[in-house]
This record gives C-alpha cells, structure tokens and sequence, in this order.
C-alpha cells in the first residue's frame, strides 16, 4: 500500500502541472479549479502523514506554486498561443508613413536657420527658405535668432537656439552621430600608466 504522502506527492505535482497549463491552454478556469483541488487534497493527505510533513508541503505549496507560475508566465510569451495573444510592440519608423513630406522632415534634423516669430514654445522658423512650424525645448526664443534642429517626431520639429559664437553643426545628423571619442576623452583609457 502506497503512504499517503507518496499521494500528496503526486498530487503536487499535479497541480503545479494543471496551473502551468492553465496559462497555455485556454480552459475557462477548469483547470484552475482541478489545480486548487490538487493543491487541498495533497495538503489533506500530507496532514494525514503527520504534521511535519504537512508543514513541509505548505512550504512547498506557498513557495513552489508562485515560483513555478513566473517560470511559466515568463515562458509564455515565445509559445504560438502566447505569440497569438501578445502583440508585438511597433517601433517609431513602423508606424509613422513614409511619404516625401515626413522624409522631408526627418531631413531637417542638424540643420540651421532663423526663427520668424517670438517662440513661447512654438513658432515658425525659416530653414533653406522654407517656414516650417516648430517649438523649443522650453527656452524663448527671440525672431531673427538662429536655431538649429534638434529632433523631428512626426510632424513636429524641435529647434535650440544656437549662440552667435556656437558654430552650426559640421554635418546633417547633428551631435549624436559623432563618435564618444570625438567629443570626450574615454574616461578608461588611462593614458598615464
């Protein structure tokens, strides 16, 4: 005759297995419910067996069903149901149209020009003899000072005033198309040793 607590075991074991299920296949609860069922049943047999063994499967049940619930939950997503369920998130370029209009735009990124009106945070500059509608990143500034383009989202153009000494940017794509090592010193090359 087989002990109790070889019961509570394979009941478990069961359980664990139904409520991993459960987050695969869409059962409407049911599986939920036959795991709860499981996880009562095997703590009634593993009481039966004594107390110590029942303390150790409600250790077992309080710490292995969660852990064993994130393992698969974190699973899930690469499962052909999980990919069904879950939408890929679309970046920024998948989204937006690309027409001449918005390619216009993103050209504009790294280059001058003036600014035709007061911005408080929007305005019109003038770019390559366009008017273009554009706003700060939070700085007034003043008609007739130069501007530059920072960041293009969409429609909208972003411009930083450029100082009368501060040169234009040397190419098209602005700053953040430099190298590191061109604009500081790498800071872990040590050069005095």
């Amino acid at each position: 005759m087989i002990d109790p607590w070889v019961w509570a075991l394979m009941l478990l074991v069961v359980a664990m297995g139904l409520a991993v299920i459960e987050l695969f296949v869409p059962s409407g609860g049911v599986l939920a419910l036959l795991s709860i069922a499981s996880i009562v049943a095997s703590l009634i047999l593993a009481f039966k067996s004594g107390p110590v063994i029942g303390l150790v499967f409600l250790v077992a049940v309080v710490v292995g069903m969660p852990t064993s619930l994130v393992l698969a939950v974190k699973w899930w997503p690469q499962t052909p149901i999980g990919r069904r369920i879950l939408l890929r998130v679309s970046g920024s370029e998948e989204v937006l149209p690309d027409d001449d209009f918005h390619r216009s735009r993103r050209e504009l990124i790294g280059k001058t020009g003036e600014a035709k009106s007061k911005m408080l945070p929007s305005g019109a500059v003038v770019i390559d003899g366009r008017t273009i509608d554009a706003y700060t990143e939070g700085v007034p500034i003043e008609p007739g000072q130069r501007v530059v383009v920072v960041d293009v989202q969409g429609t909208n153009v972003m411009v930083r005033p450029l100082d009368d000494d501060e040169p234009p940017p040397s190419d098209e794509k602005g700053g953040l198309s430099q190298p590191i090592d061109s604009i500081a010193p790498d800071p872990f090359n040590d050069t005095t040793a």
